[in-house]
């Protein structure tokens, strides 16, 4: 650097530190809090063998916008081999700023694979609860894998029951398929209602909703007990939203900054390993490896998607039942880039397991009651998208061990999938484990549990409405499925049981009831 650069960058600097800006950029000021900052509790993350996401939030005031100021804050975080924090093997200091709300998002690395560490956060004076995570195995390993996958927590239509029991199992990781939190006003048979009322899809809206489902002791413990794997679906943003929509269209002006706000928060409020949202745009498709036992392709089924098609009159639909829009091979559900990406990386996969994790009911379901007569209207899942979902039928069939993690139904069900639903005599090819709610549409009116597969749907092979989530052990030889239901959510204390086993074999598509 000569003179005159060396005195152009000083004059710069010194412009910087008149406006405020590096300071705020630079360094954080020292505080002390006279209330718990960590209100909204701790979580980790999105789990490799050499490390995982720590997440927390300060939020003094964690329904009225937080209560920090804008100054950022330090943050020191911890990490250790024991739960007493004594025998610490990472630590670190992390800047929360404003313009996240806060939140922190440490990506630690450098620790063993497939051990039990613990953490904890410290700022102004305060420390937060410990924290439990797990990283994942090696890639040479092949030993057992225990999650859990559980969707569509509705915090106004039932207390979390669901969670208290989850966190209490003996899993390694949890898998989140969409509907954390309920946009807008409570509806429904409300159990408890918001502290806010009030809605106008600002992000402050976002934020203080996020915080309003975080404060619940059942939902931190079940984050405390085990790293998470979270995707969203649409409450998350707006009820049934397509994201794929033009950014030059005036009329879609509102929708993307819905969509920025909820994506904000989103990010702010989860343990995961992306980098931070960019206006209406996150990229949350990943893939996340157990050792050498399994993959697992974690998708967006939102923020890609063609527009939702309207509900089909009768004499609108094809001789086969669909939509015409349904069977548009320009309409899609994952964009061509993420489509792209996962039908590439299930025909690289060379684990025995691969499994899709995602948001809406990917099977085909009969709904018409007469017989020779089909009706597939199920336009805000897989139903209204078939040329995606043909695709990756067609790649399950050398793809090694098949299985469709869902949710949004707010019931159970176990699917064989099939190459060609139309055919009674396709091969099966695959399997869909798709479970039930957390709470919402609360408890069940009538409680209804099925084996018999419906004549009009030979692929279905159970049904269950009752709230809760699912359970699952893999081995090398086959995956075991526990459908795991709460006696109710209109109480803070439940009971738990298991309402049905299902295993799926190495080798053999389809599950059998156990």
């Amino acid at each position: 650097m000569d003179r005159r650069d060396f005195l152009g960058a000083t004059a710069r600097l010194a412009a910087l530190a008149a406006l405020g800006q590096l300071g705020a950029c630079t360094q954080s000021q020292p505080l002390k809090f006279d209330r718990d900052p960590f209100t909204l509790g701790v979580a980790s993350g999105d789990p490799l063998p050499d490390g995982v996401v720590l997440w927390t939030r300060l939020a003094p005031d964690p329904l009225a916008g937080g209560g920090m100021a804008m100054a950022p804050v330090d943050v020191d975080w911890l990490v250790a081999r024991d739960e007493a924090m004594t025998d610490v093997v990472r630590s670190g200091t992390y800047g929360a700023t404003a313009d996240l709300a806060h939140s922190v998002h440490v990506e630690v690395s450098g620790l063993e694979p497939d051990r039990v560490y613990w953490y904890r956060f410290r700022a102004g004076g305060a420390e937060s609860p410990v924290g439990r995570t797990r990283t994942a195995p090696a890639v040479t390993a092949f030993q057992a894998f225990r999650f859990a996958f559980a969707s569509c927590q509705n915090y106004a239509q039932g207390y979390y029951t669901a969670h208290a029991n989850l966190a209490r199992e003996d899993l390694q990781a949890v898998f989140f398929l969409g509907d954390y939190i309920y946009e807008g006003t409570a509806r429904g048979d409300i159990v408890r209602d918001y502290s806010k009322r009030g809605w106008s899809f600002t992000l402050a809206d976002y934020r203080d909703r996020y915080a309003q489902y975080k404060t619940d002791r059942d939902l931190q413990a079940a984050h405390a007990a085990f790293p998470w794997i979270v995707t969203w679906d649409d409450h998350e943003v707006e009820n049934n939203y397509a994201g794929g929509i033009s950014e030059d269209d005036p009329r879609n002006k509102a929708a993307l900054a819905e969509r920025s706000a909820g994506y904000q928060a989103f990010y702010e409020h989860m343990p995961v390993r992306t980098p931070r949202p960019q206006g209406p745009d996150l990229k949350l498709y990943r893939s996340l490896s157990y050792g050498g036992l399994a993959t697992f392709f974690v998708l967006d089924t939102r923020q890609y998607r063609s527009p939702e098609i309207a509900l089909c009159k009768e004499l609108d639909q094809t001789p086969s039942g669909y939509c015409p829009a349904s069977v548009d091979p320009t309409r899609t559900m994952l964009g061509l880039g993420q489509r792209a990406w996962l039908l590439k990386g299930l025909g690289d996969s060379v684990t025995p397991w691969n499994f899709v994790a995602q948001s809406v009911r990917f099977a085909q379901q009969d709904s018409s009651p007469e017989l020779g007569k089909h009706v597939f209207d199920g336009v805000d899942n897989w139903m209204g998208y078939v040329v995606d979902r043909q695709m990756i039928l067609d790649r399950f069939t050398t793809t090694k061990n098949p299985v469709v993690l869902s949710g949004d139904s707010h019931v159970n069900f176990v699917y064989d999938l099939k190459r060609d639903f139309a055919d009674p005599a396709a091969p099966t090819i695959g399997t869909e484990l798709l479970g039930t709610s957390i709470s919402s549409d609360g408890d069940p009116f009538v409680e209804q549990t099925q084996f018999t597969p419906p004549s009009k749907n030979p692929q279905l092979r159970f049904f269950d409405n009752h709230r809760g989530y699912v359970r699952c052990a893999l081995e090398p030889t086959r995956l075991i499925a526990d459908f795991r239901a709460v006696s109710t959510v209109r109480k803070p204390s439940a009971t738990v049981s298991t309402t049905a086993t299902f295993v799926v074999d190495d080798g053999k598509p389809g599950a059998r009831r156990a």
